[in-house]
């Protein structure tokens, strides 16, 4: 007689997909290329746009807790500039040097059966240069960034179109862009952000949410972890799913840019 074991079925994963943020989520805050990345923009601000010195600073911070980015912002209350040449100036300068291979993270990512990509509002060049400097360009499937986000399709006249023509986190159109272009199941997806406003727009789309950089759980984070190398002691389970389950395809179609060198 036939053992009923092998009429059994593979059981389902939990997760499919993680979403990785880029700045200070993969790298703490403490490498201060944060502090930079704000000098940078409110160079910016003064020297490209001729924006009053004095009115900078306080601009600047207005903009980026109303838009999701000072870029975002700025082209909301009118100033036209190009993408390329706002990301080059911003990113181009930084000191990249201070971002270290980081080989506790390769390993614990490397041992993820899961898709990984990364979700940032960042250009793809400084993407791509801050997985180069940590040492893990190869341990994701994809980068969605400011140019996947914004070569998009984007929406029709008659729906609610955001105020500023830049597509970013922390706003539901941007969720629902990746969800789209990488065939996510939110309800299987884990997120990772250090932006807890973020993460709050996150788990009203369906995604698990996982607050980085401070250990202080908060409303809209399942977990919170004081670092990224406390994955595995938050969340066991997703390193228990070490085979795939037959009928899931983890290559999918994925319209996002590829990790590539800088």
């Amino acid at each position: 007689m036939e053992s009923c074991d092998q009429y059994q079925q593979v059981p389902t994963p939990k997760y499919e997909c993680l979403l990785f943020d880029l700045d200070d989520t993969l790298y703490p805050l403490s490498s201060s290329i944060a502090a930079h990345i704000t000098k940078n923009i409110q160079e910016y601000m003064r020297t490209k746009l001729q924006i009053e010195e004095s009115k900078v600073p306080e601009l600047c911070l207005s903009l980026y807790r109303n838009y999701g980015t000072t870029m975002a912002g700025l082209r909301a209350i009118g100033y036209d500039f190009d993408y390329d040449d706002f990301h080059g100036f911003v990113h181009g300068r930084l000191p990249y040097d201070l971002l270290k291979p980081d080989h506790v993270l390769r390993q614990l990512l490397r041992g993820l059966p899961m898709r990984k990509l990364i979700f940032t509002n960042a250009d793809k060049a400084h993407a791509s240069r801050v997985l180069h400097r940590l040492g893990l360009e190869d341990c994701f499937d994809g980068i969605i960034c400011f140019e996947t986000l914004n070569t998009a399709n984007r929406p029709s006249a008659s729906e609610n179109v955001p105020k500023t023509p830049v597509v970013c986190k922390p706003f539901e159109e941007a969720y629902k862009q990746v969800f789209k272009l990488a065939g996510i199941n939110p309800q299987k997806t884990v997120f990772f952000d250090d932006s807890i406003r973020n993460l709050q727009t996150g788990k009203q789309m369906g995604l698990h949410t996982v607050l980085v950089g401070n250990s202080h759980r908060t409303n809209g984070a399942d977990h919170a972890l004081e670092s990224i190398h406390n994955m595995r002691e938050a969340l066991p389970e997703l390193w228990e799913a070490d085979e795939k389950p037959e009928g899931i395809d983890y290559a999918g179609k994925v319209a996002v840019e590829m990790p590539v060198k800088a």
